[in-house]
C-alpha cells in the first residue's frame, strides 16, 4: 500500500507486531540511540519513542531495521520499481512482452511531482530547539538528524524535475552554531548537491536548501537511491508510494508538503564551520571538519509529527537495509551500466566503500585462454570512474567464463580470488586518490590509495587450511587466528610510526622467508593489535572491518621479497597487510557503561522492551 505519511506506516506496522510504542519519557542524550543499538541487534521492531525529554514531538527509529520489514512497507510497488529498473535497461523488453510491462506506464504517472497549496499541509512554523534534540554517541559534536532528505535545484535548470534529493547530515547543535540561527550541512564527494552549491558560488550567490523529516518512507528511501545525474529523486519517491511526491514553494524555498518536519535555509558561498565529530557509519567517529554553514531561514512541523531517526555505526545497522533494498531494486542496472560487468558488492560488514567485489568478464580474445586479467582491468578503470563506486578502497575482481561467481557470498569470492591471483601481476596501486570523506587511513581528508586485485583463470595454488607449526617460534607476532583458507591474521605490538612499522614488518617478511615452505598456500597475512577476532560467521565480518578499513594500501601493503619492475609493485606470497591502528585514525564507537545501565529498566521485566533483552 501507498503510505500518505510516517503515521500511517506506523499504525500499520502497529496492526503487524512490527512496532513497539515506548510511553516513558526517555532521554534524547545517549539513551535513545543506545536502546535503539539493543534492539536492532535482536533483530527487533520498529520502535515509537511516545515522550522525548526536552520536546513534545515523538520519534521513531528501527523503521528499516530488517530487509522483510523494509520489503514490507513497499509491499505493492517494489516488483514494479523492480521492472521499471529493468525497462529503463532494455527498453526493447516492452516490445517484446507488452503486457507484462503494461503495469509500469501506469506506475510512471505517480512518478510526476505534484504542486499544491503550502497552506493545505497544515504546517506550524518552531525553531531548531523545539525538535528531538538526539545525541547518538558520547563523542559527538552535538544532536543530529541521520535521515534527512536534503533537496536543493540547480540554479541554471530550475525546478522540481532537475533536482537532488540527498541524505547529508545535519548538525543541529554545539560546536560554534548559533542556535536556532545556524546547522551544519555535511555532505561528501559525488554527492549531487556539491554541482548545485558549485554552480550557486561562481555566481556568487546562496544555495536554497530545504530539509525535509518524515513524511511517507519512499521519500527518505529515495533520498539514499544512486539514481543518474539529472534524475529528480522526487520521482523515484512518487512511484515507489504510488502516490504522486507534494510540494509548493514558501518563500522561494520548496516544501514537501507530506513531510512532518521541513527546515529550510540558505548556504552562502565559502560560509563553513566545524562540524562533528559524528559516530558514523564505518563504526570509527569522523572527526570535526570544516562543512558548509546552513543559516536557518524557517523551521516547520506539523501538529502531530513524528522525528524520525537512525543509529549508524559498526555495520551491520539500520542502514544496511537500505543498501539491499537498493541492490534488490536497482541491481540489475550494473550490466548496462559498466558492460562486461555482471555484478558488484559493496561490502557492507567493511564500512561500504572500504571494500568492493565484482563480477566481470574476460571477452577481448576468445580464440586464446586467458590466464590473465586483460578486460577486467578495463573494467575496474571503469567501476573505479563511475559515481559513488570511485570511492572504493580496495577493489577485488574476478572474470566469471561459468557463471558460478558470485560476490554477495563473501567468502566463496575471496576463495576464488585468492586461488588465482598472482602477486607479482595482479596487484595495481591507485596513489594519492580520492577517498571516502569518512575513511581516515589515508594521510588526510578525501585522500588515500586505492588497490584493484584482479583474478582470472585457472587456479595456481591450493590454499593452506591451517596454521604453519613455525608462527610458534616467531617472535615478531603472536596469537595467530586462521580467517579462512589462505588467509590468517597475527598480532603485532601496537603502530607507532611508518618509518618502525617498515622495519618491523620487513623483518617478519625475512622471517617468513626462511621459512617459505611453511607458509605455501598463505596468501594474505593481516597484522592486528589490541583487537580480538570472534568465532563462527562473526570471524568474517571482523576480518573485512578490521582489514580494509584501518589500512591504506599505498601505505600498509608489505610482502615477501617486496620489488618494484617499471613503477609496477610485487610481491610474493604472502601479502602483508598492516591493519593495527594509527595515530590518525578516528577512535571507535563505543556506549557509555552508564549509558548501558540507564537504559536496562526497559529490558528488564515489565519494561516495554523486555522481550528484546
Amino acid at each position: 500500500m501507498g503510505y500518505k505519511s510516517l503515521e500511517d506506516c506506523i499504525d500499520d506496522l502497529e496492526k503487524q507486531g512490527q512496532l513497539i510504542r515506548i510511553h516513558e519519557e526517555v532521554d534524547p542524550h545517549l539513551e535513545m540511540a543506545a536502546i535503539h543499538l539493543k534492539v536492532f541487534e535482536k533483530g527487533g521492531p520498529a520502535l515509537l519513542f511516545e515522550k522525548v525529554k526536552g520536546s513534545k514531538y515523538r520519534a521513531m527509529s528501527n523503521l528499516f531495521g530488517t530487509l522483510t520489514r523494509s520489503k514490507f512497507i513497499f509491499r505493492d510497488r517494489f516488483g514494479m520499481m523492480q521492472e521499471m529498473v529493468k525497462l529503463r535497461n532494455s527498453p526493447m523488453a516492452a516490445l517484446k512482452q507488452p503486457f507484462k510491462y503494461l503495469g509500469t506506464g501506469v506506475a510512471a504517472l505517480s512518478a510526476l511531482p505534484k504542486k499544491a497549496s503550502f497552506s493545505s499541509a497544515g504546517f506550524k512554523e518552531i525553531q531548531i530547539s523545539d525538535l528531538p534534540l538526539i545525541q547518538h554517541w558520547p563523542m559527538d559534536g552535538g544532536a543530529f538528524v541521520t535521515l534527512p532528505q536534503v533537496y536543493s535545484e540547480d540554479i541554471d535548470k530550475p525546478g522540481v524535475m532537475a533536482s537532488n534529493l540527498g541524505m547529508y547530515r545535519i548538525q543541529l547543535t554545539g560546536n560554534d552554531y548559533v542556535l536556532n540561527q545556524e546547522i551544519g550541512l555535511h555532505y561528501q564527494l559525488h554527492r549531487g548537491i556539491g554541482v548545485h552549491q558549485s554552480k550557486t558560488n561562481a555566481k556568487n550567490i546562496p544555495l536554497k536548501v530545504s530539509i525535509f523529516v518524515g513524511g511517507p518512507p519512499a521519500n527518505t528511501l529515495a533520498a539514499v537511491m544512486p539514481l543518474p545525474e539529472g534524475i529528480s529523486e522526487l520521482t523515484f519517491a512518487g512511484a515507489l508510494a504510488g502516490r504522486r511526491f507534494r510540494y509548493a514553494y514558501e518563500d522561494g524555498y520548496c516544501v514537501a508538503l507530506d513531510a512532518d518536519f521541513v527546515i529550510t535555509g540558505e548556504v552562502y558561498p565559502n560560509e563553513n564551520k566545524p562540524e562533528g565529530p559524528f559516530g558514523d557509519h564505518l563504526g570509527y567517529y569522523s572527526l570535526k571538519h570544516e562543512f558548509p554553514l546552513m543559516r536557518v531561514h524557517k523551521v516547520y512541523a506539523k501538529e502531530n509529527a513524528i522525528w524520525p531517526f537512525t543509529v549508524v555505526g559498526r555495520p551491520p545497522q539500520e542502514d544496511t537495509a537500505f543498501g539491499a533494498l537498493i541492490h534488490e531494486i536497482s541491481g540489475s542496472a550494473i550490466p548496462n551500466e559498466i558492460p562486461g560487468v555482471k555484478e558488484v558488492h559493496a561490502v557492507d560488514a567493511a564500512g561500504v566503500h572500504p571494500l568492493l567485489l565484482a563480477v566481470g568478464t574476460e571477452r577481448y580474445t576468445p580464440y586464446l585462454k586467458n590466464d590473465r586479467p586483460a578486460e577486467l582491468l578495463t573494467q575496474a578503470n571503469h567501476i573505479l570512474g563511475t559515481g559513488q563506486l570511485s570511492l572504493a578502497k580496495y577493489l577485488f575482481i574476478g572474470a566469471d567464463q561459468n557463471n558460478d561467481l558470485n560476490c554477495h557470498d563473501v567468502s566463496a569470492f575471496f576463495k576464488y580470488v585468492f586461488e588465482r591471483i598472482d602477486l607479482k601481476r595482479d596487484l595495481h596501486f591507485y596513489t594519492k586518490a580520492s577517498q571516502d570523506t569518512l575513511d581516515y587511513s589515508g594521510e588526510r581528508i578525501n585522500e588515500g590509495s586505492k588497490l584493484v586485485v584482479a583474478a582470472c583463470g585457472e587456479a595456481i595454488r591450493t590454499l593452506k587450511n591451517n596454521l604453519p607449526e613455525v608462527l610458534a617460534t616467531c617472535e615478531f607476532v603472536s596469537n595467530p587466528v586462521l580467517i579462512m583458507p589462505g588467509v590468517m591474521a597475527v598480532q603485532m605490538a601496537a603502530f607507532s610510526t611508518y618509518e618502525k612499522a617498515k622495519t618491523e614488518v620487513h623483518n617478519f617478511a625475512v622471517w617468513i622467508k626462511k621459512n617459505l615452505s611453511d607458509f605455501e598456500g598463505v596468501v594474505q597475512i593481516v597484522l592486528y593489535d589490541d583487537f580480538v577476532f570472534a568465532d563462527g560467521a562473526q570471524k568474517l565480518n571482523d576480518y573485512v572491518w578490521v582489514t580494509y578499513t584501518r589500512s591504506n594500501p599505498s601505505h600498509d601493503i608489505y610482502g615477501v621479497n617486496e620489488s618494484t619492475e617499471n613503477k609496477h609493485w610485487a610481491c610474493e606470497a604472502p601479502m602483508i597487510i598492516d591493519a593495527r591502528k594509527k595515530p590518525h585514525h578516528a577512535p571507535e564507537l563505543k556506549v557509555k557503561e552508564t549509558t548501558e545501565e540507564n537504559i536496562k529498566r526497559f529490558f528488564e521485566k515489565g519494561g516495554a522492551l523486555a522481550a528484546w533483552a
